[in-house]
């Protein structure tokens, strides 16, 4: 599995050690997200996060900021994302059994750091259901289809 890890000046800290934790897992990834506290806008580090999974570059994203609000909504303005933003580990669990989700986004300034990593490890080591849930995932991506157009 390769996952791309993106931040801005809110989630720059927890990214790097999300970062740790997946060299832990021994799962490669790539972040390229803010590396300081210097204000810079969310939507440049969560979109170019997103194109890259939409593109197949990586198979999953996690994306952090200081609610995780702003790169959800980012990430999502992309085909084919579907971005979850999660701050408890149920909810990590389901957006994969449920909504095949391949991105994460998670708030640093809601969140702490080992609430954060168990998120990641429920996230990465969950599988989707597929079935009735694979019909509903068609479904949003028909109506993408259709925006299109």
């Amino acid at each position: 599995m390769k996952v791309v890890v993106a931040s801005d000046h809110g989630g720059y800290q927890l990214a790097k050690q999300i970062g740790v934790l997946l060299e832990d897992l021994s799962i490669d990834y790539t972040n390229i997200g803010s590396d300081c506290a210097d204000s810079v806008d969310y939507p440049d580090y969560g979109i170019p996060a997103a194109e890259r999974v939409a593109k197949g570059e990586f198979d999953r994203g996690i994306l952090i900021c200081g609610t995780g609000i702003g790169m959800s909504i980012a990430a999502n303005k992309v085909k084919d994302i579907r971005c979850a933003l999660v701050h408890d580990v149920y909810s990590a669990r389901v957006t994969r059994v449920h909504n095949d989700s391949n991105m994460l986004a998670m708030g640093a300034r809601v969140i702490g750091e080992d609430l954060a990593k168990e998120i990641v490890r429920t996230w990465i080591g969950t599988t989707f259901q597929g079935g009735r849930h694979a019909d509903r995932i068609s479904k949003l991506s028909d109506y993408e289809t259709k925006q299109e157009a």
